[in-house]
This record gives structure tokens, C-alpha cells and sequence, in this order.
């Protein structure tokens, strides 16, 4: 499977915004989504996860349950990241990652994709 990862761009803080994750491939459906951010300096921190639709549960990283919705829709193979009230953190590239475990560590991921750039300006 390829990823590629869209909808990033400049936005407002307060904004709204979906990033997608469009998979090619035929096997999306077993995988299990994450999305990671990185902002330049720092580490890639986790951001959420969803496991495949038969089991559909989703994992969160610290302080982004409120703001953050991870979602797919196998059907399109795509996963969508939602992220409300935007703020000047949260200025990152995001990357989308696929892999066959459902934990929050970057290692147990197998797939990247290139990742979009998110700039929140005040």
C-alpha cells in the first residue's frame, strides 16, 4: 500500500480542518491508521490511530481527544484526520502511517506517507 496525504495548508486559528490519507492498493482495509505531526526541531509526536472497521476503535495522543477526529472510509480507501479550533501549535507537517498493530509508537508502523503541512497563523 502507498499513502498520500492532502488538505493541509494555511488556515486561521479557530478554523477547521480534515486532512485526508488516500491509500493505493487493495489491502487498506486491513490496516490499521495513524497519524503522526512533527514540527521542525522536534520529535514526530503521535496524534491519533483507528483500527480496521471491524474492530473500529481509535486511540488518541495526550490533549487530542477534544480537537482531534480520526475516521475511514474504506470504501474510499481514505483515512481522515479532523482537527477543530485550530491553534498556532499545532503547526506541523502531518503524516499519515499504516501498520498492523494498534499502538501509538512510530516504529510499529510500516507505510508513510509524505506528509502535508499544517501553518495555523494567529
Amino acid at each position: 500500500v502507498e499513502l498520500a496525504e492532502s488538505g493541509g495548508g494555511l488556515v486561521k486559528a479557530g478554523d477547521s480542518l480534515t486532512l485526508s490519507c488516500t491509500a493505493s492498493g487493495r489491502t487498506f482495509e486491513i490496516y490499521t491508521m495513524a497519524w503522526f505531526r512533527q514540527d521542525p526541531g522536534k520529535e514526530r509526536e503521535f496524534v491519533a490511530a483507528i483500527t480496521t472497521m471491524m474492530v473500529g476503535e481509535t486511540l488518541y495522543g495526550d490533549s487530542k481527544k477534544d480537537r482531534f477526529t480520526i475516521s475511514r472510509d474504506d470504501t474510499k480507501t481514505t483515512a481522515f484526520l479532523q482537527i477543530t479550533n485550530l491553534r498556532h501549535d499545532d503547526s506541523a507537517v502531518y503524516y499519515c502511517a499504516a501498520g498492523r498493530i494498534f499502538v501509538p509508537r512510530e516504529d510499529s508502523y510500516d507505510v508513510w506517507g509524505q506528509g502535508t503541512q499544517v501553518t495555523v497563523s494567529a
